[in-house]
């Protein structure tokens, strides 16, 4: 069963009703995305305001009263039950599982355990299902999100999550069929030795033994 929750791509919710769309307005999505982005942990109302307001000159006078506002929005778009009160703040009524960010983090780092393993089958499939729940950038919606240190925790395991997956291919005896994917990842990320590895290896694997070597120098130079 797919999340409930989506936040590595815009805001989508599936409802009470098992409907699923799209959270809708700026300042509704930014909420959401900063409630799922706890995981289901409380966070404190101030803390939400200054995630959802934190790129507006123009912030709300009372962002108390703005901040009860916009929860009373998102509840009647997730369901009345889909936020709840606590402390000081609020939190979204989920289990890490439930939102897509957390089930991604989990399913990379099972992949990346059965390759250590020696099961390149098992992690290629789990690896497939985490990274078919990208659909964007990660908390996309959140106006602070080029600072926000889940979204480069997420996005480094993004691109682990991604060398993982190729390394499965390899390790499968598919190294011809992954060179072009692979050559353009080490290329985002020439500083990334395991991937340069990994291609230098793909192309030994694939019969090109004259590129690897020259594959070799170039990253010994680089």
């Amino acid at each position: 069963m797919q999340p409930a929750y989506r936040v590595l791509g815009p805001g989508r919710a599936r409802r009470a009703d098992g409907t699923e769309g799209p959270v809708r307005g700026a300042r509704l999505a930014a909420l959401f995305a900063a409630l799922a982005a706890a995981g289901g942990r409380p966070v404190g109302a101030a803390a939400l305001a200054a995630r959802v307001w934190a790129d507006d000159t123009t912030a709300p006078d009372d962002p108390g009263a703005a901040l009860q506002a916009l929860v009373a929005r998102l509840r009647r778009t997730l369901g009345a039950g889909a936020v709840a009160s606590a402390p000081g703040g609020y939190r979204l009524t989920a289990a890490p599982e439930d939102i897509d960010l957390f089930r991604f983090e989990r399913l990379a780092a099972e992949g990346a355990a059965a390759l250590a393993a020696g099961e390149p089958e098992r992690a290629a499939a789990l690896l497939d299902e985490g990274l078919g729940l990208w659909a964007g950038s990660a908390l996309a919606d959140l106006p602070d999100r080029a600072t926000d240190p889940l979204v480069v925790r997420v996005e480094r395991r993004h691109a682990e999550a991604r060398r993982d997956r190729l390394a499965a291919d390899v390790a499968l005896g598919r190294s011809a069929a992954v060179l072009a994917p692979l050559t353009a990842l080490a290329g985002a990320h020439p500083l990334d030795e395991p991937l340069q590895v990994l291609r230098i290896r793909a192309l030994r694997d694939a019969g090109r033994a004259a590129e690897a070597l020259a594959a070799y120098e170039e990253v010994r130079r680089t």
